[in-house]
Order: structure tokens, then sequence, then C-alpha cells
């Protein structure tokens, strides 16, 4: 089993800050790459911000200016910390892993979810 479980969520005013955190655990070989994406109401889940092994990173235009992602230097926690919040910013947020496990003598590539954190931005 492979969980994602991430926090850091919750109410804040427009321009405030809030970090995201998603710890990955269990049954888990490498983590190629961690991501974050939101669901607002009524909307599809949209990427926000994903990091590779390698350190590449890439953001939503509408973050890009103000959200930064990061992984601890273990690999297993991504952070998504976030500046100068808008009220479009609210969403369920999801953490995201692709991930190889070890299956016998092979490796089974999964992209694994987590269970989301609200983040909601109002007065």
């Amino acid at each position: 089993q492979v969980q994602l479980v991430e926090s850091g969520g919750g109410l804040v005013q427009p321009g405030g800050s809030l970090r995201l955190s998603c710890v990955a655990s269990g049954s888990i070989f490498s983590i190629e790459a961690m991501g974050w994406y939101r669901q607002a109401p009524g909307k599809q889940r949209e990427l926000v911000a994903r990091i590779r092994n390698s350190g590449e990173t890439n953001y939503t235009d509408s973050v890009k200016d103000r959200c930064t992602i990061s992984r601890d230097n273990a690999g297993s926690t991504a952070y998504l910390q976030m500046n100068s919040l808008k009220p479009e910013d609210t969403a369920v947020y999801f953490c995201n892993a692709d991930i190889y496990q070890k299956d016998g003598a092979c490796y089974r590539f999964r992209t694994v979810w987590g269970q989301g954190t609200q983040v909601t931005v109002s007065e």
C-alpha cells in the first residue's frame, strides 16, 4: 500500500500565505516526480506545480510568480509554498506522485493521489 498524506490547508485572507505538505509512505521503490493539483467547485482538476527528481519544476501560469514547489532531501515529502493568495486559488489541493514499486523481479510504475486538503482564500 502507498499513501500520500497532505496537510497545511486552511482558511487564509487574500494576500496571505500557506505551505502545503505531502508525505509519501508505504511500498515505494522510488519516486520519480511529485506534484500538486487543485480542483475548484464545478471545475476540472488542474496542475498547479510539479517537481521531478532532476529538480526540474513547472508551474501553471496563474501561480508561477507566487508559488514554489520543493522536496525534502529524502524525496518523500513535497511542499508547496503559496504566497499572495487570491480568492481564485480556493480549491481542494491534491498531492500526486509518480512512483515505481518492486514487484518480484520487475518494477511497476504507478501514479498515486492523496485525499486532498482544502484551501480557502476569503476575507
